[in-house]
């Protein structure tokens, strides 16, 4: 089930403290995604990021997504740790409430040449629609089933990257994507945009557990990026989003 975000103007689906499963702006309202042409530290992002939305006229709680590229993967106590950090931000814009966190996120290790900290990638906000078109932003997943277990117990075919291991990760993930879509109304005939970050080749069942899906039905965006825990191995995004910048 989805909750409603008064304050930002979208829905979301609730999760974890650190993010939301995704979120879709309510009606006469429509997403913006905002790509930097270069990555920005997460301090300077913030401040960025809260320049630019107030300058298009809106609140800070409007901000509704981010994609976030980190130097390596952390460990389950090392990726709380950041998440710590990284909410307080969230928190002061009056976003985040101290349990309930409706802001959709990928956080992602580039394998080559990676950043030197965390840094913002790219940020959407909600802003009153210029068309009827909904849109939609589904927050990154890897191959770890929810629940409160640590990510050894709950990952899908964990340490295995054999071709069947990572087969059945993606289609896995593809899964989720379709779940989270499903909760506003939509699918992947609904996507503009699907990126994946994996650093496996998957070639072997991209056709038959994407593109026979509808999942690449606008291309697939592939970053050559570990998901942001240690032995996770593949991780997808999506959206449906009009209206994309970069600055």
């Amino acid at each position: 089930m989805t909750s409603d975000f008064p304050a930002g103007n979208y829905r979301f689906i609730p999760a974890v403290f650190q993010y939301s499963g995704g979120v879709a702006a309510n009606p006469d309202y429509e997403i913006e995604r905002v790509r930097f042409d270069k990555w920005v530290p997460l301090a300077e992002g913030f401040a960025q990021i809260a320049k630019y939305i107030q300058a298009a006229g809106r609140p800070l709680t409007s901000f509704c997504a981010c994609e976030l590229r980190s130097p390596a993967a952390f460990t389950d106590e090392g990726f709380r740790n950041f998440n710590l950090h990284y909410v307080k931000t969230l928190a002061e814009w009056g976003v985040y409430d101290g349990n309930t966190n409706p802001v959709a996120r990928s956080n992602v290790c580039p394998e080559i040449d990676p950043p030197a900290e965390p840094s913002f990638y790219a940020f959407s906000f909600t802003r009153l629609s210029q068309g009827a078109t909904p849109s939609f932003v589904i927050a990154g997943s890897g191959e770890s089933q929810e629940g409160n277990a640590s990510y050894a117990e709950r990952t899908v075919r964990y340490r295995d990257v054999s071709p069947e291991g990572i087969a059945e990760k993606v289609r896995y993930v593809a899964g989720v994507m379709e779940r989270r879509m499903d909760e506003f109304g939509f699918g992947w005939k609904d996507a503009t945009d699907v990126q994946t970050y994996t650093i496996h080749d998957f070639h072997h069942v991209f056709a038959d557990a994407l593109v026979r899906r509808g999942a690449a039905r606008s291309g697939l965006t592939w970053h050559f990026a570990r998901p942001p825990v240690i032995d996770l191995e593949y991780e997808m995004d999506c959206r449906r989003v009009m209206r994309e910048v970069v600055i």
